[in-house]
């Protein structure tokens, strides 16, 4: 095999004529950028392209595709610089490396292939790094390796010589600092150089047959002809790797200490480690939930300010309550929950930044593994205590398709600050003053067996997945400790905003559309009732309870009530069990609504108390009671009640399926355990 006739028949780029060069003057040249983990691709990326990026999705499925362009050549238009996912490898066993081939091979968009492609390179971890670079190189693609860290490595005697390296490998490769702008003119050098290159012959290619000789770099060579087994050309990689390695690296002074290294005895350690990683999550949670509160009070007053002035500027009527309680709420149930999303996304960034997040999955590997869950699993579980939707946006970490279902499935078990209220309402209507051995508080007790009882459940039902619909062999956890650094905060705020952004449009359009139809169940049809109160706003409230009584919700309520009888509830309990399905927390509201004491009750609101407390059945037995409130405690706990998530689930999934599935069968666990806690307690007299 010779260079040329290589690269013709894997190139779509080059021909005898050079065409390439004049076809660029036209149209922007296409360029991949690939590279590990870690390995400083994002920063590179955001570098060279600054501000002038764009996600969205690879067809058919949720991964995101990011570009931007890049203007390495003034004379030429700016190139489209394609982010391909972090890599280990090309060897298509994830839809990572499923995707990166097809946008290699030309098969994503109509494309073709790229004109080009940069390798990031770690050179700490040069060795592993150097793998995917020579799969790149087999595709017959221009390859331009940007040696990043290189200061790094040279700090722990790893002296690299990086025209021995390019020599070897027969590609550029350049020192790059992205942060500080460092060795990114070299990199538009040497790009615009081979897209200007008029000639077939391609001097950086590898070819030849492997050699286990004595490294040479005139006459390292790595077999790729595909009359080898698969295997031969695995061992001939690694070989010619290794070669390389030898030859253009330095000896590393194993008797130098190294500050990562003493680092992580600390964060890895058994014990030490998990309580350093309790207490980093406990802050970094706290900070979500303080933090996130005043914003998340200003965006719910503002849209109810929002509503209440496009109401008083609009007549009465039908196109007013839909833009009121259908559009401008949907869209501020949406937005509320941005400044969690936000501070979510801000703290993983820094996390994954600085290369602790690698570390807290290795701590955990062994912990999730006995229950089928990959370490990466924790965070999004723990992220899910403040709402389930970023918790579940951040199982895209988790590489194995069936661990990321397993944890998208099992996330919202996680009592979410959503579920607060109802609990809240629960309590100081039933459990109020009451105490344990004299001085426990029984809400406090209730409050944390709900939260036991929600991650109790999860654990079984990811066990119970990962051995059924959900079976896979346990997970190998393969994962590189990067080096500890200082987060790069320009690509932390990016980061933290194209996730919100994103956030926005996938979920936006999905819950705004729930949130009208949930409008229109309540909204129709209209009750002609006469209302008998003299009190204008007791006649409001009167006439208010008689619509939601006559509406297609009402409807529904009473049509479930055989049902939800046996759990202990009425048909009204069922109205606000369907109204909350928009939001958990909606259930105090529409209870509100249906006792006469107003829409605009609290979950503390004595008014609103005493409704419950004093509802009864036409002969006069109490609807609520301490025990009806415990079930509908556990039915919350367990059922997913929230549009929202839902929404998030089919975004992530790509697929009805998913989310039709999680909510059937949280709904039937939900079911089950409330009507056992319900008949229990009669059982035993609690009635």
């Amino acid at each position: 095999m010779n260079p040329g006739s290589q690269k013709t028949s894997a190139s779509n780029t080059f021909d005898e004529t050079g065409t390439l060069a004049r076809e660029l003057s036209s149209r922007p040249a296409r360029i991949a950028i690939a590279g590990n983990p870690n390995a400083g691709k994002t920063t590179l990326f955001n570098a060279l392209t600054g501000m002038r990026q764009k996600v969205a999705n690879y067809p058919g499925v949720t991964v995101e595709r990011k570009e931007g362009n890049w203007k390495f050549d003034p004379e030429l238009p700016a190139a489209r610089l394609i982010d391909l996912p972090g890599l280990y490898s090309l060897d298509a066993t994830s839809l990572d490396e499923q995707l990166a081939r097809e946008v290699l091979t030309g098969k994503v968009n109509g494309d073709g292939k790229p004109d080009l492609i940069v390798a990031v390179v770690d050179a700490t971890n040069l060795e592993r790094n150097l793998y995917l670079v020579t799969q790149l190189i087999e595709y017959g693609i221009p390859v331009v390796v940007a040696l990043t860290m290189v200061d790094l490595a040279e700090s722990r005697d790893l002296k690299i010589d990086v025209d021995k390296l390019s020599r070897m490998l027969k590609i550029p490769v350049v020192r790059v600092k992205a942060r500080e702008k460092k060795g990114l003119a070299e990199i538009n050098t040497a790009v615009g150089r081979i897209l200007n290159e008029d000639s077939t012959a391609n001097p950086f290619w590898i070819e030849g047959s492997a050699s286990s000789s004595p490294p040479n770099e005139e006459d390292i060579h790595l077999s790729l002809s595909g009359d080898e087994a698969a295997n031969k050309q695995i061992f001939a990689r690694y070989r010619f790797i290794s070669d390389v390695y030898q030859a253009s690296v330095g000896t590393f002074d194993t008797e130098r200490s190294n500050v990562s290294e003493k680092i992580d005895k600390v964060l890895t350690h058994k014990f030490f480690g998990l309580v350093i990683l309790v207490a980093i999550l406990l802050l970094v949670f706290q900070t979500i939930f303080t933090w996130a509160a005043l914003p998340m009070d200003l965006l719910d007053q503002g849209f109810g300010a929002l509503g209440d002035l496009v109401s008083d500027a609009m007549p009465e009527g039908i196109l007013t309550d839909l833009i009121v309680d259908g559009v401008i709420a949907g869209i501020g149930g949406v937005l509320i929950f941005l400044p969690q999303i936000l501070l979510l996304f801000l703290f993983i960034s820094i996390l994954e930044d600085t290369g602790y997040m690698a570390r807290a999955a290795f701590l955990l590997d062994k912990l999730m593994s006995r229950v089928g869950l990959h370490g990466k699993a924790f965070l999004p579980l723990m992220s899910s205590f403040a709402c389930a939707i970023p918790g579940i946006m951040a199982t895209r970490t988790i590489e194995s398709k069936r661990d990321r279902l397993a944890t998208i499935l099992i996330a919202p078990f996680m009592s979410c600050s959503a579920r607060l209220p109802v609990y809240a309402l629960m309590i100081a209507a039933f459990f109020a003053g009451q105490t344990v051995l004299g001085f426990v508080s029984v809400g406090a007790v209730l409050m944390l067996a709900m939260y036991t009882l929600g991650i109790a459940v999860a654990i079984v039902v990811a066990f119970v997945l990962k051995k059924t619909i959900l079976k896979s062999p346990p997970p190998p956890f393969v994962m590189e400790l990067p080096p500890y650094r200082l987060p790069n905060f320009r690509t932390v705020i990016q980061n933290m905003l194209t996730r919100a952004w994103l956030f926005i449009k996938r979920a936006g359009t999905v819950i705004l559309a729930i949130s009208i139809i949930l409008w229109a169940l309540m909204y129709f049809p209209r009750s002609e009732a006469p209302v008998s109160a003299a009190d204008p706003e007791t006649a409001q409230a009167e006439a208010a309870r008689s619509q939601l009584e006559n509406s297609f919700a009402g409807m529904l309520g009473k049509t479930i009530e055989p049902a939800i009888a046996p759990l202990g509830y009425d048909w009204k309990i069922g109205v606000a069990i369907i109204a909350s399905f928009a939001a958990r927390e909606v259930l105090v509201s529409t209870l509100s609504i249906i006792y006469n004491v107003g829409e605009d009750e609290t979950e503390e609101s004595p008014t609103l108390l005493g409704a419950i407390r004093g509802a009864e059945y036409p002969d006069g037995t109490k609807v609520w009671t301490p025990l009806v409130a415990l079930s509908l405690m556990v039915f919350f706990v367990l059922a997913m009640q929230c549009m929202s998530t839902l929404a998030v689930v089919r975004r992530e999934t790509n697929s009805w399926s998913w989310p039709v599935f999680m909510f059937v069968y949280m709904t039937v666990i939900a079911y089950v355990a409330a009507l056992g806690t319900f008949q229990a307690g009669v059982a035993l007299g609690f009635s």
